[in-house]
Formats: C-alpha cells, structure tokens, sequence
C-alpha cells in the first residue's frame, strides 16, 4: 500500500548486525551499509576491547617490575619504560693511569738508577701525557719533593682510595689537584714529565698499603686483578 514503510522483515534483511571479529571502517559501515549492532551492542565489541588492553598493561607492568626486582638482585640499574635494561658505569671501576704507553722499568727491577730496588712501574710516555686517577679517591700528597717522599720522585700525586690503599704518580712536569680533593676515576690529575730522578719522559706508579714510600706492592699485579690488561 502506498505511504507504507518496508515490512518488518525488510527491515531486518536490510540491516547488517556485527559480529566479533569484523573488521569496520571507521565510518562504523560494512558493505556500504550503516552497522546496527556497532553502536548498541557494546558488551560483543567495547567490553572485549577494554579487558585486552588492561590485561595487557598488567602483564607489561608485572613484567617491567620482576625485571627491576631481578636487576636489584644483582646490583644493575634499570630505566623503566626504555625497553630494555641498562647498566650504568661502575663505580668501583679502574682505569690505566695513562694512555698510549710503553712498559719501561718494573715493579723491584735492580741496577745503578735505584739505591734500593726500583718500587713502582714506569709508563714511557711523552711529558704533558693526560695523567689520571685509577680509582676513586682523595688526595692525600700532592707537590714538588716527591710530596714528601724525596727529590727523587720530583713532581708527585698520592690518592687514598676507597678501598684503603694508595696510588702514587710522580715525575710529573704538573700537578692539578690540591691535597684533600676527591677524584673520580679516570679524572685529570697532572702532566707527565721527567722531574725528580729521571732518564726520561715517564709517569712513575705505584701502589702501596700506606702513603709514605716503602709500603709499595706490585702494581701491574695489582691493576691486573682489578681486571685491567697493562
């Protein structure tokens, strides 16, 4: 009859209900037609959606904090949130004094250059070589005479470190830190040279269990164990 709307089931031949798993324009159509069952029916599509994403940010939250817990465990720091875990530098590292050296005249090496046995290792490098801290630490001498120790040193810098014992560099041609001072590892200390008892260009190091000479240890063995390939 004319002025009637379709029957009832043309109605519903005519709509297209979604179902889970569909895949929707945005325009929330599928086959050119308007979706019904988008807009009214959220428990089949929004709820599902929603429960997905929280499960999934609990999973990723759980995940991010057993990895922090497991790296607390073993002492490495992690950034949250980076995508992966990332270790920061030591604290506890140790470095070659020097770069770009040459081993000279060793730990207890005799012969007419010593009135005792020779009690560092020499570091054959050009004067004004980069001289730096092996360890972190504080100055404890630093000066002309040996800083204390004797003319023959020259030039000096003793480091108390964190574990008790001590670094000495002497010849130097510059000393750039002051007594009481806190170095880091790697940090400028002086410039090489050849003052004091020298034959040459070189940084004299050692290592002792005090401050004062005759308290040397070998100090290739040294930073050797420290895990250091001089």
């Amino acid at each position: 009859m004319a002025g009637r709307g379709p029957s009832t089931t043309a109605r519903r031949r005519s709509v297209a209900f979604t179902r889970r798993g569909d895949r929707l324009p945005r325009d929330g159509r599928r086959g050119g037609r308007l979706c019904a069952g988008w807009p009214i029916c959220p428990r089949f599509h929004e709820v599902p959606m929603i429960k997905r994403f929280t499960s999934r940010a609990l999973r990723t939250s759980s995940l991010r904090t057993r990895a922090a817990v497991l790296a607390a465990g073993v002492a490495v720091p992690v950034v949250l949130g980076a995508g992966a875990a990332s270790a920061a530098p030591s604290a506890a590292s140790w470095v070659d004094p020097v770069k770009k050296y040459s081993l000279s005249a060793g730990f207890n090496q005799s012969g007419a250059r010593w009135v005792a046995k020779h009690s560092g290792q020499d570091f054959a490098v050009p004067t004004g070589t980069d001289v730096v801290a092996v360890h972190g630490g504080t100055v404890v001498k630093a000066g002309p005479n040996g800083a204390g120790d004797g003319p023959a040193y020259g030039n000096a810098v003793v480091i108390k470190h964190e574990n008790g014992v001590y670094s000495q560099y002497a010849h130097l041609s510059r000393v750039d830190v002051r007594i009481g001072q806190t170095v880091k590892a790697g940090q400028h200390i002086a410039l090489s040279g050849s003052t004091g008892n020298s034959t040459g260009p070189h940084l004299h190091f050692e290592i002792r269990t005090t401050p004062n000479y005759g308290s040397a240890l070998n100090p290739l063995s040294y930073l050797r164990g420290k895990g250091l390939k001089v």
